[in-house]
């Protein structure tokens, strides 16, 4: 169904930010794969809680938060008509020790369905880390 193209694994100070790995992971994995937004057709992001998707949102379109802890320019929010369509893990659930395999498998399904080539995943774990992966969709 889908390629895992690229994936990266970050660590932040659990102090000042413990939910924010999404934000530096999916800024790593752009900067590395050369991709951007506007190229992503799916975006799947586990929720902690609502609160922590809108915080990383914030931080992916904040100009000071760029500058200041990503050492460039803003990646821009993720476009709310393209992130977790068919529910988050709120709604769906996130088994525990296999969150990122619901992922996976929801944005290869939806790159089917929606007829997108990328999705990015990205989640946050306990103690301030964080997981950013490009999956592309089997062409044959």
């Amino acid at each position: 169904m889908a390629y895992i193209r690229d994936y990266i694994f970050v660590s932040q100070d659990p102090k000042d930010e413990l939910l924010l790995g999404p934000t530096y992971a999916i800024h790593k994995l752009l900067k590395r794969t050369g991709l951007k937004m506007s190229d992503i057709g799916v975006f799947e992001m586990h929720e902690a809680f609502a609160g922590q998707v809108l915080a990383n949102q914030a931080a992916l379109n904040s100009d000071k938060f760029a500058q200041e802890k990503l050492k460039g320019e803003k990646i821009g929010s993720i476009p709310d008509e393209k992130l977790n369509l068919w529910g988050g893990s709120l709604s769906i659930g996130h088994p525990f020790g296999a969150t990122g395999c619901r992922l996976v498998t929801t944005a290869a399904h939806r790159l089917i369905h929606e007829n997108q080539q990328f999705a990015l995943l990205a989640a946050c774990a306990a103690g301030g880390q964080g997981h950013a992966m490009i999956v592309e969709r089997y062409k044959n």
